[in-house]
């Protein structure tokens, strides 16, 4: 199928502190969160003036991938859509219709299979075309990337990184946590063919980033960010209840690396930079984030690769053994229970 541009998908956030509350709205509706659990995550977003880094990371990796297709000779208009908040993805793709595309292929700012996020962005699309209904461009979503070396190899060199700032003498007494977003139990655990992807995949890149960057280093994956009610199990443990368990261990100092996302958005800065840094200092921990891709040329150049690759004129390039789908099953990843925060 002859594709005539590219869509980058992704959740969105609020751009000021008058956008805060109506953003998480968005973000929550039908679930039956109540207001003072929206109260207290806005408190979070107001730590940094109202202001969501997930916008402005979105522009520049869009400009860098314009930039990468261009030198390349990838001629594909660049579009860019969000789930929750402007630019909202059905009025990005009214304005692809308007523009004539018929066919585009869409990247999501996220490497791994699982409701939220891969298979609700195929809803968001099927959603997205509906709202603007005869003349909707089809738009087709790339495969998951969780194990390709332009995802790897920039979590790996932060890694390093990280490390480096770290004293070598107490490298015996030091341990590599990668993170990710918690999910409920029952995500996490779904049958059939594609059940317990998420974790699979995540263990499948924390081996291969700790394999290529610090082979020595003892590792951890454990989860952040948890927003469900207390009765529901959610993968488990918490950042900040492992940094206690590894001090009690006699572990002098961490690397936290947070293969879980792509860019350095709120869930990371908050989560990772102030509550878990927090916990670690508490604790004596000699502490370091490692970073995200973000524009890393690597990363980037993955975008190509994967454009290419769906287009059928490069091959597949993977370091890592799980099954990987263009097209996920209809019956894969079913949406959570919803319930009150």
């Amino acid at each position: 199928m002859p594709y005539d541009a590219f869509l980058l998908l992704s959740f969105g956030g609020p751009e000021g502190p008058d956008d805060v509350m109506p953003f998480l709205r968005n973000v929550t509706r039908g679930r039956g969160v109540p207001e003072e659990r929206l109260l207290e995550v806005a408190e979070h977003y107001m730590h940094f003036g109202g202001v969501s880094p997930i916008n402005q990371q979105c522009r520049d990796l869009l400009a860098a991938v314009q930039a990468d297709f261009a030198a390349n000779g990838i001629e594909l208009p660049a579009y860019w859509g969000n789930r929750n908040w402007a630019p909202m993805l059905a009025d990005t793709v009214a304005q692809m219709r308007d523009d004539g595309i018929e066919s585009a292929l869409g990247f999501a700012t996220s490497a791994y299979g699982g409701y939220s996020s891969c298979k609700q962005y195929w809803e968001d699309i099927a959603a997205a075309r509906k709202h603007v209904g005869p003349g909707a461009p089809r738009i087709a979503k790339l495969r998951q990337f969780w194990d390709h070396p332009g995802f790897v190899g920039p979590h790996a060199e932060a890694v390093r990184s990280a490390m480096s700032r770290l004293d070598p003498a107490r490298r015996a007494t030091t341990r590599l946590v990668f993170t990710a977003h918690s999910i409920p139990v029952s995500m996490a655990e779904t049958a059939g063919p594609t059940g317990g992807r998420y974790t699979a995949q995540l263990t499948e890149t924390a081996a291969l980033v700790h394999a290529a960057a610090a082979p020595d280093l003892s590792w951890d994956l454990v989860w952040q960010s948890r927003s469900g009610p207390p009765q529901v199990p959610w993968l488990e443990p918490d950042i900040n209840d492992h940094l206690r368990v590894l001090a009690d261990k006699g572990v002098t100092d961490v690397i936290v690396s947070p293969i879980g996302f792509v860019s350095d958005h709120l869930e990371v800065t908050w989560d990772l930079d102030n509550e878990a840094l927090e916990t670690a200092r508490e604790l004596g921990l000699g502490y370091e984030r490692a970073g995200t891709p973000g524009t890393h040329p690597s990363f980037v150049a993955m975008i190509r690769d994967l454009v290419q690759e769906r287009m059928a004129t490069e091959p597949q390039q993977r370091l890592g053994s799980l099954p990987v789908w263009d097209v996920c099953p209809q019956d894969c990843c079913p949406a959570p229970q919803r319930g009150p925060r």
